[in-house]
């Protein structure tokens, strides 16, 4: 590193250009966080190394650099929490497993409570957490304001705190870290990541399928997993699936960087609103995603009036901060608020989609299971109750108590 800067020489980069080849035993459509991974599990622990990443724009361009960077497993079914808390145990190695700095933050998360029922669905996921093993208990104002000095914990507030879900091990991460050093991890195994490709069909052949189309050339190949984030539909029915997911943008901006003074991630439901604070000490704010479906991905005045009158309601004393700017992403919404994962009825074509606004928590161990489903031909058990399957027999995965706007 000093010798870099000395002799002012470049950097290696970090991955390589490669033209596309005719064939691949893994094409994986969405260069994130989730295709990524993915595609390193795959090379790393199932020995599958012909594989091509592609994404018609850039890596991390699309949910995995427009989100929020919250990362915890408190979350209500047991499912759920299983799947989360194996995840943040991947989170809390990861920087070690790819010997890159991701930043992992574990400073803690609180969840609010406004009223009796808020406060009893915290005590509801405070007991499927326990018994799941996962550290996470219901506190009081008191212990609130000793974690969070800035907020208004008092009795005259307008909408007063009753207590809160505090889960100790969540926290924030940097997810550009995170893309990269998937990316990079990858690519040195041999996984070719193609960007600026964009898929324009998907070939199936007596219900299998046999090739992708992209902007180009052809590819022929026997596994294509459909692992994007907004362009989920578009791309399933390609292949001739369709899926109960709807794309909603959800918003989300930064203020000026200020001293830190804010050491958890706070959430309120019921005012819509979460926020935490960066190592650099900008305030990141963020909402529920907007109450229409839509792929624009731009900023309305609307949103940040709202937010800024719910976050002041509940730290007074930030209202001379200045924002810096917004931007927002696009959620693939389920109806039970719980992601699609594994194999579909046309052989060889995979999903992992459907993530809302709770993918970037899953990335690693969504990125795991699956690499083990493509490679064994076996859906792991902690994705089994994820499967499309699932909307036809009426199985569904009610997360919406702690996934709406639980960030």
């Amino acid at each position: 590193m000093l010798s870099k800067g000395l002799t002012k020489a470049d950097w290696p980069k970090v991955w390589r250009h490669h033209d596309l080849k005719p064939r691949y035993d893994v094409v994986i459509i969405g260069g994130g966080l989730h295709g990524l991974a993915t595609a390193y599990y795959l090379a790393a622990y199932h020995g599958v190394r012909n594989i091509a990443v592609l994404d018609k724009g850039y890596l991390g361009g699309g949910g995995s650099g427009r989100n929020t960077a919250i990362v915890r497993s408190n979350y209500l079914t047991p499912e759920g929490v299983r799947f989360y808390d194996r995840s943040l145990k991947l989170y809390e190695n990861l920087a070690s497993e790819l010997n890159f700095n991701v930043m992992f933050s574990q400073r803690g998360h609180l969840t609010l409570a406004h009223n009796d029922g808020g406060l009893r669905t915290m005590r509801w996921r405070a007991e499927v957490n326990k018994v799941q093993g996962v550290d996470s208990e219901v506190i009081g104002p008191e212990e609130i304001k000793k974690l969070v000095p800035s907020m208004d914990t008092s009795a005259q507030a307008r909408y007063p705190i009753l207590g809160a879900l505090y889960h100790p091990p969540g926290g924030i991460i940097r997810h550009d870290a995170v893309v990269w050093g998937y990316a990079r991890a990858a690519a040195g195994l041999g996984v070719h990541l193609h960007q600026e490709t964009e898929v324009t069909g998907i070939d199936v052949r007596h219900g299998r399928v046999t090739g992708v189309r992209t902007t180009r050339g052809d590819i022929a190949t026997g596994t294509v997993v459909n692992c994007t984030a907004g362009w989920a539909t578009l791309i399933s029915e390609m292949a001739g699936v369709e899926m109960p997911v709807t794309t909603s943008p959800l918003q989300a901006a930064v203020t000026e960087p200020v001293k830190p003074f804010l050491d958890t991630v706070v959430v309120s439901g019921t005012l819509h609103v979460y926020v935490s604070q960066t190592d650099r000490g900008e305030l990141v704010f963020g909402a529920s995603v907007d109450p229409f479906t839509s792929y624009s991905v731009r900023g309305s005045l609307e949103f940040v009036e709202g937010l800024a009158s719910n976050v002041l309601k509940l730290m007074p004393g930030l209202s001379k901060m200045r924002l810096l700017r917004q931007w927002a992403g696009l959620c693939d919404m389920t109806p039970d608020y719980s992601p699609i994962m594994g194999p579909t009825s046309v052989e060889g074509f995979f999903v992992d989609v459907g993530w809302g606004t709770y993918g970037f928590k899953a990335g690693p161990v969504a990125g795991e299971a699956m690499a083990e489903c493509i490679s064994t031909g076996r859906t792991p058990q902690i994705i089994a109750h994820f499967g499309l399957d699932r909307f036809r027999s009426g199985r569904l995965v009610g997360e919406k108590g702690a996934a709406a706007v639980g960030h």
